[in-house]
């Protein structure tokens, strides 16, 4: 990692892949504001907002000197992805992926636990055609695929581009954070 502050990370990765925890630690090691996109979107009763609102939220959001946003919304990119300094991608396996995704929803169901915005997950919920389960299998591939080629896109080199294969490696990356210096806020 480089040796100079990092003031703006962008995290992507396959739904469940941890995205939304890896932005708050960052965050909060770097003491920097952590920005999850999916909480800007769903508002309660997983109504999705309008896609100009989700845009308005996103740049107030971003007002902030230095940030990290979690989330995989392509059609935003423009906004937050051309402004970062860093792009970390969560590029596990699908069994990573798919048994830390169970074990997540099966903790959100049973002990009902909300996510964006005061939302719940449901068993039936969890075995219905809007699964998130389902949707992990049936966009894991495409999303592999959109991330490999934002590596390769000359239009993103300014980007410190780091490609996390394994939850270690993860974590060994969340231990350099430790050291770098704080960007002023």
């Amino acid at each position: 990692m480089q040796n100079e502050a990092v003031r703006r990370i962008c995290i992507l990765g396959t739904s469940g892949s941890g995205k939304t925890t890896l932005g708050r630690e960052a965050a909060r090691r770097l003491g920097i504001v952590s920005i999850d996109i999916d909480e800007l979107n769903w508002e309660p009763g997983w109504i999705s907002v309008p896609e100009d609102e989700l845009r308005v939220r996103l740049e107030q959001a971003m007002e902030a000197p230095a940030w990290v946003t979690s989330g995989n919304y392509n059609r935003l990119q423009e906004i937050h992805i051309v402004r970062a300094d860093t792009l970390v991608w969560l590029d596990y396996s699908l069994p990573v992926i798919l048994g830390r995704m169970l074990r997540r929803t099966l903790r959100r169901v049973v002990f009902k636990e909300a996510c964006c915005n005061g939302n719940y997950e449901t068993w039936a919920g969890t075995f219905s055609r809007e699964s998130v389960v389902l949707w992990l299998l049936k966009t894991y591939r495409k999303r592999r695929e959109q991330c490999t080629e934002m590596f390769a896109n000359p239009e993103f080199s300014h980007l410190n581009c780091i490609r996390h294969r394994s939850p270690r490696e993860t974590r060994k990356w969340l231990e350099e954070l430790d050291a770098l210096p704080k960007p002023p806020l």
